[in-house]
């Protein structure tokens, strides 16, 4: 009798514990429940005592019973309340002990950087195996291509022979972040911000406040370098970065830092071109060219591939193929805000955190309706402010979702790129050379996932670069 007790105190103890477990499954109804005593290999010789109904006895007597028995408990009474699709799926997945797994975004970011910097290692390997002398080479290469990384070693290459590096671009963020990531030693500066160092060290401070200041201080620039030659304005290494959006005029103000027999590499991108610069001649170097992008994700370059008219396709090398890039439309200056808040929404409900996800503007940050903003719905928005610290760092204000134009951003990448405020017109059926630029330098900043938030009309210039959210 103790015995027989205990058995019917555990099963309703289980049938309990179980109905416990079903609630969260069905939203808060209660489960209906049967109880069975399944002994297939035993005979139970007195079923009235074991505290249970025998009916809801099935042992080895009536074991080949089990499925007709379970199919009458379990048929629908009149009353009982419906089981609708996904509270049955819910019901299916416990019984059958399946997990529904959700990918980390989190930690594929570290993997996918890991792996595409290992990919565009090619480029760093085999451009630095080039013997030439004199040694000017002339890299165009894609966006995504390795040429940050081809740079890092061209210069981490020359602090380790003891030569003397100068790395110059065009970007102060691309600036800002090669000198994050170079060892110390070195010069590393925008073209702007060397000009100013090497006029102040001659006790020439730039007059940055009167009309013209940036044409004159280069100007000034390139009569003191050609006139003056002085060993601590003299390098062994000349790194060239962002060559597309140089001059001829600075070009050869450059190259008169140079020391006799010294190294030379221009990195170049022509499809970054966003200042719409001529090209700059580069008699006598040898070139290297690289079409293969290895950190934006497949689809997304194959859909850039179909919808603008680059002067050639982009090669694929990313490890990831299937990020989905997705569009969000907008009608008019609500819908715009309305659509860039879905589709924050959208990459938060992804997996993506905040500091993985960057806004990016297609407008540049003077004339961006999202430049006045402190906060985007929830969001507080992290934005360059146009100041810098006493050590020269970029001031931004406090927030904890970073927004930028794609102009300032062009050199940098980020796991989830938020392209937002494209509008361009398309006239006899072909958008023009700068907006198909903007498009490719804003789109190839996503390592994983890109979302874009375009008008109407642009949306319906891409098409079907992805399913258009009317919004």
């Amino acid at each position: 009798r103790r015995r027989a007790a205990q058995l019917s105190v555990e099963l309703a103890r289980n049938a309990d514990a179980l109905r416990a477990r079903l609630r969260p499954l069905l939203e808060g109804a209660e489960p209906m429940l049967d109880v069975l005593l399944h002994c297939p290999d035993h005979v139970v010789r007195q079923p009235g005592t074991a505290g249970l109904d025998p009916s809801r006895i099935v042992d080895a007597g009536r074991r080949d019973e089990l499925p007709a028995i379970v199919a009458a408990l379990t048929r629908p009474q009149e009353g009982d309340p419906a089981l609708d699709g996904s509270r049955r799926q819910a019901l299916h997945r416990f019984f059958a002990d399946l997990l529904e797994l959700v990918p980390d975004v989190q930690s594929h970011i570290g993997q996918v950087d890991e792996l595409t910097t290992r990919l565009a290692g090619g480029l760093t390997e085999w451009a630095r195996r080039i013997t030439v002398e004199p040694h000017r080479l002339r890299v165009t290469a894609t966006a995504g291509s390795g040429k940050t990384q081809l740079a890092l070693a061209a210069y981490t290459d020359a602090l380790a022979a003891g030569r003397r590096p100068l790395y110059v671009c065009y970007n102060r963020p691309l600036a800002d972040h090669f000198a994050r990531i170079a060892p110390a030693g070195g010069e590393i500066a925008t073209f702007h911000q060397l000009c100013d160092r090497r006029l102040r060290d001659a006790g020439r401070k730039p007059a940055f406040g009167a009309p013209g200041a940036f044409r004159r201080m280069e100007a000034d620039f390139a009569a003191l370098v050609a006139s003056q030659v002085t060993a601590a304005w003299q390098f062994d290494e000349l790194i060239i970065d962002e060559g597309q959006d140089f001059t001829e005029a600075w070009r050869d103000a450059l190259l008169a830092l140079l020391k006799p027999g010294g190294r030379a590499w221009w990195l170049e991108d022509p499809l970054q071109n966003l200042y719409d610069r001529p090209p700059v001649a580069l008699p006598g170097w040898v070139g290297l060219t690289a079409d293969t992008n290895y950190r934006t994700p497949a689809d997304v370059l194959a859909l850039l591939n179909t919808r603008l008219p680059l002067p050639a396709p982009v090669r694929a090398g990313s490890p990831v193929t299937d990020s989905a890039p997705e569009i969000f439309a907008w009608r008019d200056e609500a819908g715009l805000m309305d659509a860039t808040k879905r589709a924050i929404t959208r990459a938060l409900g992804l997996g993506f955190r905040r500091d993985a996800i960057v806004l990016l503007t297609f407008r540049g940050r003077e004339h961006s309706r999202f430049t006045p903003l402190e906060h985007l719905g929830a969001h507080r928005l992290r934005a360059f402010t146009g100041r810098y610290d006493l050590l020269g760092e970029p001031e931004h204000s406090q927030g904890e979702l970073l927004i930028d134009s794609v102009y300032r951003f062009k050199g940098q990448s980020a796991p989830c790129i938020l392209f937002t405020e494209i509008d361009f017109e398309v006239t006899g059926g072909r958008m023009d050379e700068l907006t198909m630029r903007k498009l490719f330098v804003g789109a190839t900043r996503a390592t994983m996932k890109l979302i874009l938030v375009a008008s109407e009309r642009a949306a319906a210039a891409l098409a079907p670069i992805a399913d258009a959210d009317a919004g």
